[in-house]
């Protein structure tokens, strides 16, 4: 008979304190993140915070593996106190609350572009603007030449070099006629440059 009452007094007790929180969240549907407060009257030992798994699953003593994302409390504590029934002489009390709802989503930052590629291309002697140059791959000499701002007045523009190494190659010089290219007199294709060329404008000689 007092064990009765104890049990009767705990019940109420937790009724005073949790029943209000549970009824409050009764709406809410469950998903993976969430904290659950997990606690059975008759048997404090399995009282514990669960965890929802990213799968909307939680593990429960006596009961194991549960689905419970998409559910209300409601619910939950109804398929938990039948699983539980069995364990116990009389259906156990069970008090399911929120007890931390999962973190917002914090949404992806937007994927920047990747960089156009861009090949190396290295500008001696008279020119203008001397130097490394990044530019766009398929890129002419000609266009090259125009965009690092060409040639100084005291270029030997006849016999001007591009020097190319090939990878697993030896170096291979080759001499430009620049007028005769910029006046489209040269043959062949356009001279498309590559990774790594040098182009060197040598100085002019006395009367050249």
């Amino acid at each position: 008979m007092k064990r009765y009452l104890f049990v009767g007094l705990l019940a109420l007790l937790a009724g005073f304190f949790g029943v209000e929180r549970v009824e409050a969240q009764g709406t809410y549907r469950l998903s993976a993140g969430d904290t659950l407060t997990f606690q059975v009257l008759e048997d404090p030992s399995l009282n514990r915070n669960l965890l929802v798994l990213p799968d909307g699953t939680v593990s429960l003593p006596n009961v194991g593996v549960i689905k419970v994302s998409g559910q209300t409390l409601t619910t939950l504590k109804n398929r938990v106190t039948d699983r539980l029934t069995p364990f116990f002489a009389q259906p156990p009390t069970v008090f399911l609350s929120v007890a931390a709802l999962a973190p917002p989503k914090v949404p992806a930052a937007p994927r920047q572009p990747a960089p156009p590629p861009v090949i190396s291309i290295y500008a001696l002697g008279e020119f203008a603007k001397p130097g490394k140059f990044d530019v766009k791959p398929n890129t002419t000499l000609l266009q090259f030449l125009a965009a690092s701002g060409g040639l100084t007045r005291f270029a030997a523009t006849k016999r001007l070099q591009l020097r190319r190494t090939a990878p697993g190659m030896t170096e291979s010089v080759y001499t430009i006629n620049y007028r005769q290219l910029a006046a489209g007199a040269a043959r062949g294709k356009p001279i498309v440059l590559i990774e790594g060329d040098v182009i060197i404008a040598p100085e002019r000689r006395l009367f050249e």
